[in-house]
């Protein structure tokens, strides 16, 4: 089926429907993975976006029941140059037309991708609608106009309480933002206890259950539409250890001060590199953001900088167990190399 990607900017894609076709709209990013397309349809952070894969070929070693990053797929659509309908790969389970069917992606191919992906690096991340049939410019910007992702962390968070890990030393109570699986496997395997909870719970929800430490995790959106997490965050500091990544990253810049702005066109793919002042090293890590947090507070320290644009990656308070990253350490899909940072927040690095 014939369809159109139109952007908010009026600017007109013209390709083919695959997966769940339908039309949709959303906010249009482009990540620059060359693969892990399943945990990026699967990463909740994607939650309310059309996103264009800049790799040119998707779908070539199909998808399977091992890597998934949530129970569901959860960005609107998925924007390719070319789909693979024939993959070969011993893990293969499902092609990724059958895969995003099942799961009510959209997905949109035979577009120019490197001519998307230059516009929204001139232009910025804009909203988008991919639409089938004719349509009017007029037409268009109103159904654009009507989107509204300012509820997508409460679509992705989980629904109640649960436990996730029933045994280890470090009891953690796990604050679900949008949570990728790999973050709590990695904590879980670090002989961690884990009891996760929505993105609305209180700091009273979280002190009864007796943790020793706080984690807030990735998610989707912008940060200020957080469900009163950031005051619960400020009612645990000075009472418990808190870390977190990404959004959680970012909600804990905010409890200690800190303000955040929209980049331009946002961090998606798996070849960001960061330098860990500590170190002086570089490492290339997995990032899936919009936000960044700014104007750090004198109690705060920046640990971690994006070397391409100079933007806080990571910080920590000067007095108080608290610590974040803007990158994803457990990767899923990307590089391993900033797992250690599981081992600091634990305080396992010594072992």
């Amino acid at each position: 089926m014939k369809a159109e990607l139109i952007l908010e900017n009026g600017m007109r894609f013209s390709g083919e429907l695959f997966g769940d076709e339908r039309e949709i709209i959303g906010e249009v990013v482009f990540t620059t993975g060359m693969g892990g397309y399943q945990e990026s349809i699967t990463d909740p952070s994607f939650a309310g976006q059309i996103v264009t894969m800049t790799f040119p070929l998707i779908g070539n070693y199909g998808t399977n029941s091992i890597d998934m990053e949530s129970d569901k797929a959860n960005m609107n659509a998925l924007v390719v140059r070319e789909v693979c309908d024939f993959p070969s790969n011993f893990r293969c389970e499902k092609t990724i037309d059958e895969f995003l069917k099942e799961q009510g992606v959209v997905g949109l191919c035979g577009i120019d991708t490197r001519a998307l992906t230059r516009i929204l690096r001139n232009h910025g991340v804009m909203k988008g609608a991919i639409v089938t049939g004719e349509i009017s410019d007029e037409e268009a910007q109103k159904r654009i106009s009507a989107l509204d992702n300012s509820d997508v962390i409460m679509r992705t968070t989980c629904k109640e309480k649960y436990v996730y890990s029933s045994t280890g030393k470090t009891h953690i109570a796990f604050i679900d933002m949008g949570t990728k699986k790999n973050i709590l496997r990695e904590l879980a395997q670090r002989d961690a206890k884990i009891t996760v909870f929505p993105a609305n719970v209180s700091a009273d929800e979280i002190l009864e259950s007796n943790p020793d430490m706080v984690f807030i995790s990735n998610g989707p959106g912008d940060p200020v539409n957080a469900p009163g997490t950031v005051d619960t965050i400020k009612k645990l500091i000075g009472k418990l250890p808190i870390y977190g990544i990404c959004l959680g990253h970012q909600l804990i810049g905010m409890a200690l001060g800190c303000t955040t702005k929209k980049l331009k066109f946002g961090h998606h793919g798996e070849n960001h590199p960061v330098k860990d002042h500590t170190t002086g090293k570089v490492y290339i890590t997995s990032q899936n953001h919009n936000y960044v947090i700014c104007n750090l507070p004198d109690d705060v320290v920046e640990t971690f900088t994006n070397v391409n644009d100079g933007t806080c990656e990571g910080i920590r308070h000067k007095t108080l167990p608290i610590a974040s990253v803007q990158f994803h350490p457990e990767a899923a899909p990307g590089p391993l190399d900033t797992g250690f940072l599981f081992d600091r927040f634990l305080g396992k690095e010594e072992e």
